[in-house]
């Protein structure tokens, strides 16, 4: 009997050895394939982080294609008149006694020109729900004014000529009611002297006209705006 014990012993423990390696070899597999599922589960880094920060999109500003706005100026009496062709923009105030031309922008809704012979003088003016609603500075005085969205015949109108050897320019604002009712306002020089100035025809404003027996031609804005910028 006491032989036996030692012979017992060292096989019970070869069996306990034997079943511990095959549980670490079923074990293993189990764990790897644990681990690379939920390797498989996980989004890429690049991927999550690109998803997460997409690039920015940078717009222009958006510009009027083609408006007219014409009216009169408060507490003055004149007669305001500003065309917008693809963000280009020019602006006329006259009263019969003196006038300004303007030239600028159009951006965002909103108008900013300058006076073309006085840098002093400026519109600015925000445009929406169908009008130009602004202020106006010419030669020391400020005024707001309202200024409608205006269809031909009504706008702004410019000749330019040579009249007995001398430049001669001419400028003018005609507004037409919705009644029928048309009224004109409007400057001429000839080598910066003013000048007797004719009517525009109501009804077809860039028809000729007759300055000192010399014919001269008014254009629309679609006709000068270029120029002038």
């Amino acid at each position: 009997m006491s032989r036996l014990g030692p012979v017992i012993t060292l096989a019970a423990g070869a069996v306990l050895a034997v079943g511990l390696g095959v549980a670490s070899i079923t074990a293993t597999p189990a764990a790897e394939q644990t681990a690379a599922s939920t390797a498989a589960d996980a989004p890429p880094a690049e991927e999550s982080s690109a998803a997460a920060s997409p690039s920015p999109t940078r717009t222009e500003p958006k510009k009027i294609a083609k408006a007219d706005y014409g009216g009169r100026v408060k507490g003055n009496g004149a007669l305001i008149a500003i065309s917008i062709r693809n963000g280009k923009a020019v602006g006329y105030f006259c009263d019969g006694k003196s006038e300004a031309w303007f030239k600028g922008s159009e951006s965002e809704g909103e108008v900013q020109l300058k006076g073309v012979a006085n840098a002093g003088s400026k519109i600015t003016a925000e445009l929406g729900g169908g009008r130009a609603k602004g202020e106006v500075s010419v030669a020391g005085g400020k005024w707001d004014f309202v200024a409608p969205t205006v269809v031909k015949p009504s706008g702004l109108y410019r000749a330019t000529a040579i009249v007995r050897g001398a430049k001669f320019r001419a400028g003018w604002i005609m507004i037409k009611d919705t009644d029928g009712r048309s009224y004109q306002v409007g400057l001429a020089e000839s080598n910066g002297e003013p000048r007797g100035i004719p009517q525009l025809d109501s009804e077809q404003p860039t028809a000729p006209v007759t300055v000192d027996d010399t014919t001269v031609y008014p254009k629309d804005v679609d006709g000068f705006i270029e120029e002038m910028q």
